[in-house]
């Protein structure tokens, strides 16, 4: 049975599974609006997701086929993978920023084989051992990773906009850092409950009230030939998504939401508190790097000794990759502070404090 939820004031939600991950479910929001209900997410493609989700819409007093639009907070299967299936049942519209509708394009785009291939070159570019690269080069199924096939939206999130919502004031804000095209969505009406503040926020993973979004990289294979030689020489000279991530937390506190809806865990309070913490995290994480800088590090070497949520090695395969994904993020951010650079020369490119 779905977990739902009446927020008040026209907004509820309800619990997606998604399986096998210790996230538990997504949280998806159903918003009323003059021409029917709208979601923001939709939960993870999944059999057994797909029921639930038909269910908690009945619960919410909907169902699936009476949905109106479908608003995505950024491109990740937990958030994006049920939105097709939404849209087949209801003819919904599918809403999403620019620069994740790019990347759910070069998806749909693109051979499962050559994705890992890209992602086999650009982990030995990071020092990753010939032993965790293998099963990426033998890997030719599309059934390997989630999300090869994600819906491609029909409508364009404007930054600064507000959405084509009749009878409600839903505004972008566009958030990027766990994603280029992440958006928080701003619910411009008083809280129902009063709450001191400025309306609610739809926070997708930007903000969440107890843990820390995985802030990676943003690049995808390109539209024609392989994968860049030195994926990860490019460090500071790209993108900068932590630097995106933190300029965006500083954007959201501004706007002081009486109230965080987010799409993991709970809803929460006090959103500039929050933002704080997490700006505190991310500046003692990158001192805790540079002091392990003192000696030159590959990517990889650099996420072995990072502190995580458990040691290296009960770290499971797939989470190795966002790992190392996490730390090259954080060393851009480095880079482009001018706390540590890339060794000339080196092979794979290593990295040093200065």
């Amino acid at each position: 049975m779905a977990q739902t939820y009446d927020h008040g004031g026209g907004v509820r939600s309800l619990q997606v599974p998604i399986p096998g991950n210790p996230l538990g479910h997504t949280l998806v929001y159903v918003v009323d609006t003059d021409r029917g209900p709208v979601l923001v997410d939709t939960g993870w493609d999944d059999p057994a997701s797909w029921d639930t989700l038909a269910e908690g819409l009945v619960a919410c007093g909907t169902a699936p086929e009476e949905i109106h639009g479908v608003v995505i907070t950024h491109h990740h299967p937990d958030h994006h993978g049920l939105s097709g299936r939404v849209r087949e049942a209801s003819g919904a519209w599918i809403a999403m920023h620019a620069a994740d509708a790019a990347i759910v394009r070069r998806t749909r785009a693109t051979r499962p084989e050559r994705w890992f291939s890209y992602m086999a070159a650009k982990l030995t570019a990071a020092g990753a051992p010939d032993a965790h690269v293998a099963p990426l080069r033998a890997a030719r199924r599309p059934g390997t990773l989630p999300g090869f096939s994600p819906a491609a939206p029909d409508r364009e999130i404007v930054p600064g906009e507000l959405l084509a919502l009749p009878g409600r004031r839903l505004r972008a804000i566009w958030t990027p850092g766990h994603t280029p095209g992440h958006v928080c969505l701003h619910l411009e009406e008083e809280h129902p409950a009063r709450l001191p503040g400025h309306g609610r926020l739809f926070s997708g993973d930007h903000l969440l009230p107890e843990i820390t979004p995985h802030i990676g990289l943003y690049e995808d294979p390109d539209d024609n030939g392989g994968p860049p030689a030195r994926a990860y020489s490019s460090v500071g000279e790209v993108t900068d998504p932590l630097g995106d991530y933190l300029a965006s937390l500083e954007r959201v506190a501004r706007l002081a939401p009486a109230e965080v809806l987010p799409a993991h865990q709970h809803t929460f309070t006090d959103a500039p508190a929050r933002v704080r913490e997490l700006l505190t995290h991310h500046e003692s994480r990158l001192t805790d790097l540079q002091a392990l800088l003192a000696e030159p590090l590959t990517p990889w070497q650099l996420a072995e000794r990072m502190e995580w949520n458990r040691p290296w090695g009960q770290i499971p395969y797939g989470s190795r990759n966002i790992a190392i994904a996490e730390a090259e993020a954080h060393l851009r951010r480095l880079v482009k502070l001018g706390r540590a650079e890339a060794v000339a020369g080196s092979e794979p490119v290593t990295y040093v404090a200065v």
